[in-house]
């Protein structure tokens, strides 16, 4: 497995950056890998999206629904590109700490 290094902590992630073990995840961790979805500092915005997908996939087991997601935290898809330019699949869950989500490219 690869492993990806932040300010002194390294973590062992899948092929796409992926954090491997989802329980080992907190704030800092997302901070550690904003700058791997081109992110300069996470807004409250951020952090709202983020706190919504940890906390679904706490309770379900897997990734919300990009509809869900919006629904959710009140912001349109266009929004959470703004939020997480790579998606809310790859960014925001791969900020929040989960798995790669099924079907992400």
């Amino acid at each position: 497995m690869p492993n990806y290094t932040s300010h002194g902590r390294v973590y062992e992630v899948d092929e796409d950056g992926f954090l491997q073990d989802p329980s080992l995840w907190n704030e800092e961790v997302a901070k550690d890998f904003m700058a791997t979805e081109g992110i300069g500092d996470l807004s409250q915005d951020h952090w709202k999206v983020i706190r919504y997908i940890r906390d679904y996939y706490l309770q379900f087991g897997i990734a919300p629904m990009v509809r869900k997601v919006c629904k959710q935290t009140g912001f349109s898809l266009k929004e959470i590109y703004n939020l997480f330019p790579s998606g809310p699949a790859k960014g925001a869950c791969k900020l929040a700490g989960l798995p790669k989500p099924t079907g992400c490219v």
